[in-house]
């Protein structure tokens, strides 16, 4: 019994540090945070039923923190070399090649997105994954970054995002765009819902 323990006291500790490392940085530097603590796995595993497994075209994720959303999409089926990580903050870069050391790490804006990673990106995208915390920014820098992320991704591909707000994070009746989202996920803390957007 004591050796259980101490297995699952181990498989804890990552999660536990990784909440350590978010608050501080929640401290530090409160609006660059989507949120004080890492994005729950049943949060994390639905915004990566939205990215195509079956396909060989990057997928971008926007501010992976410490890889919450990121290990959902390498444990849905994304291979770790189709990942593109654009993360603001040098601690998370050098945990997250630590963590995934055959995905692409940029220490970069996402919210100048197409100097970010223009260099990097050689095919269109997938999928973009966003866990940056849109609500925080006012709303023409919202549509600025979804517009950027539409000019990387190939045609029909989502530009996925979650919110803890009631309200959409980017309006749902944009020209050209369509919209779907998910169930309210009570089991986040706080609750979330994913909102998937697409150029129709």
């Amino acid at each position: 019994m004591a050796l259980q323990s101490s297995v699952r006291a181990l498989k804890k500790q990552p999660r536990l540090d990784d909440e350590v490392r978010f608050l501080r940085s929640w401290i530090e530097k409160p609006l660059h945070m989507g949120a004080v603590m890492p994005s729950g796995k049943v949060l994390a595993r639905t915004m990566a039923l939205y990215v195509n497994i079956d396909s060989d075209a990057p997928v971008v994720e926007l501010g992976p923190g410490t890889g919450a959303i990121t290990q959902a999409l390498v444990e849905r089926g994304v291979d770790q070399r189709r990942l593109v990580l654009v993360e603001y903050n040098p601690s998370f870069c050098a945990l997250l090649r630590d963590r995934y050391p055959l995905a692409t790490v940029v220490q970069g804006d996402a919210y100048r997105l197409r100097d970010s990673i223009w260099k990097v990106l050689k095919t269109p995208a997938a999928a973009v994954v966003s866990g940056l915390p849109l609500v925080t920014k006012p709303m023409l820098t919202r549509l600025r970054l979804m517009r950027d992320a539409f000019v990387l991704l190939a045609p029909g591909a989502p530009f996925v995002q979650f919110t803890y707000s009631v309200a959409p994070p980017i309006p749902k009746s944009l020209h050209g765009i369509t919209t779907e989202a998910s169930e309210r996920i009570w089991m986040n803390v706080p609750p979330a819902r994913v909102w998937v957007y697409r150029r129709a």
